[in-house]
């Protein structure tokens, strides 16, 4: 007997459990076949002016065109609704030329005044990554085809900023209809979000079919597509909260992907033929941090102090216990992939050494240091866990760890309060770049880390260089630029503020014969390149 196709079930309205019904029925690959997705989905809106997570970059990108694209390579910006543009001298006046035969899915063709339609509108909206748009001093089409973007400063990172997924551009003829406002009254008379809940106006390869929250949300191909047309002909992303419950979907053949398996639970299945498992690197970052100025400091934590607690951690036990070692090691928070990022040496995992940087940073034989962290599983890591190997390390060269896990929201008004000694959270980049990374954990003022680790009340703690060497690296480009991040990134390994644990490989548990899964800096799962084996 052969089993309808995955999607076909589930257009047919049947629920989670129907669909466990069917896990008997053998299936046969069709080379259109829609896809089911399981994953937990994070979505807060699907308007590209207002979406702001990590499912929202799945539908945005898949939905959405931008002006640039980041290529498989997970560094190189490649052409999109752009095939062409430069930048003057100064990285601050950028020059974009559409290609002709772009259009959106209802068939009309893109055009300038869509492109800064579309990006005023992010801008002024407060709700979702407007602030990545904070620097554009103005947008202008100076033809159907021609957009020029003046910066406010230079900034050699703004092509691969428009290749986020929340740069998409849309009709904005239809979307002005629908309540869209872009100009300065649009944070509070915009009202076309409600429209775009349950409809598109994108020039993607696919277009939204429905969405019920907290169910699914599904997606169908864009038959006006301009590119090469996705090999599937749909996409259903599935509410499935549980990592063993999106291993179950795929194992009995309800679902073709699952995106949130923990290496744990994947590492059991990993012989199973029924199922094909992958792991393959990410941007997500999990790392602890230091507050020297945290009210709750029984022991100054100087340079030297900070520099010994980073060689008391034994990060590739940790990576082993928390990913089953399905993750790296970085030296600074930057990835490895981004500018900047790879060839700094890491904090060697040595007791004695650590012991040795305690005594000369003035830290007694024995002390006690409070560690309040979020409750959370987040990108296959415990941390509960994660901190209780952390306070077994610790406590070998005298440190007594006090753990507090707290919910989130709690943590948050902690952290952002009087600061917490020693603490433990997550980061992923909003879009494909360095400065982020500086202009989140740098040590200058203004960052989110100088105020958490006591900025205001420690000069000593800002690097004076800082936003000398982030301005060089932001004015000019290529082997220029680069070096001048990896300054930055050499700076803020140095400062021992943030300390890196692991960055969690994204583990895919998929039916064998879905192909072309892979994740992409810009735009998390890349629906467009997902094809079934023929």
């Amino acid at each position: 007997m052969k089993r309808m196709s995955s999607m076909t079930k589930l257009r047919l309205g049947l629920s989670v459990a129907a669909l466990l019904a069917f896990a008997g029925l053998e299936a046969a690959a069709q080379t259109e076949q829609g896809v089911i997705i399981a994953r937990d989905m994070d979505l807060n809106s699907l308007d590209p002016a207002r979406g702001f997570c990590d499912t929202c970059q799945i539908y945005l990108s898949a939905v959405y065109a931008r002006l640039v694209d980041l290529d498989s390579d997970g560094k190189t910006i490649v052409p999109m609704l752009a095939e062409s543009w430069e930048a003057d001298a100064a990285q601050k006046e950028f020059t974009f030329h559409l290609r002709k035969d772009a259009v959106f899915s209802d068939g009309s063709p893109v055009e300038a005044k869509d492109v800064v339609w579309s990006l005023d509108r992010l801008r002024h909206i407060t709700a979702g990554a407007g602030y990545l748009l904070a620097g554009v001093e103005t947008l202008v089409a100076q033809d159907g085809h021609t957009v020029v973007i003046r910066m406010k400063d230079s900034n050699s990172e703004l092509l691969g900023l428009l290749s986020a997924p929340y740069m998409g551009i849309v009709n904005s003829d239809i979307v002005a209809a629908e309540g869209g406002r872009a100009d300065e009254t649009a944070d509070t008379a915009d009202t076309a979000e409600a429209w775009l809940m349950a409809n598109s106006a994108g020039a993607g390869p696919f277009v939204l079919e429905s969405y019920v929250p907290g169910e699914s949300l599904r997606l169908k191909r864009n038959e006006a597509y301009w590119g090469e047309k996705p090999a599937i002909e749909g996409a259903a992303l599935l509410q499935t909260a549980e990592s063993a419950s999106q291993l179950q979907l795929v194992q009995t053949a309800a679902a073709d992907l699952a995106m949130q398996v923990d290496a744990l639970t994947a590492g059991r299945v990993a012989s199973d033929p029924g199922v094909a498992v992958s792991s393959m690197p990410s941007q997500a970052l999990v790392y602890i941090a230091l507050s020297p100025g945290a009210k709750a400091n029984d022991v100054p934590l100087t340079a030297k102090v900070r520099e010994g607690i980073a060689h008391a951690i034994d990060y590739d036990a940790l990576i082993e216990l928390t990913v089953e070692g399905k993750g790296h090691r970085l030296a600074s928070p930057v990835p490895l992939d981004f500018p900047g990022g790879s060839g700094h040496d890491l904090p060697a995992y040595d007791p004695a050494l650590a012991r040795k940087l305690l005594d000369e940073g003035g830290a007694p034989a024995e002390f006690t240091l409070q560690a309040a962290f979020p409750n959370v599983r987040q990108y296959g890591v415990d941390f509960t866990l994660m901190m209780q190997k952390i306070q077994m390390d610790l406590a070998a060269v005298g440190i007594k760890i006090v753990l507090e896990p707290l919910e989130f929201p709690v943590w948050r008004e902690r952290v952002n309060g009087d600061g917490i000694p020693m603490t433990a959270v997550f980061f992923v980049p909003d879009f494909y770049g360095s400065s982020q990374y500086f202009g989140y954990f740098g040590m200058v003022d203004g960052t989110v880390w100088h105020k958490r680790a006591g900025g205001a009340s420690d000069p000593a703690l800002a690097h004076p260089d800082g936003q000398d060497i982030l301005k060089r690296a932001l004015s000019t480009s290529g082997a220029e630029s680069e070096a001048a991040f990896a300054e930055l990134s050499a700076i803020m390994a140095q400062d021992r503020i943030i300390l890196p644990i692991v960055a969690p490989d994204t583990i895919l548990v998929s039916n064998p014969a879905l192909q072309g899964a892979r994740i992409s800096a810009c735009c998390n799962l890349v629906l467009g390149e997902l094809h079934w084996a023929k």
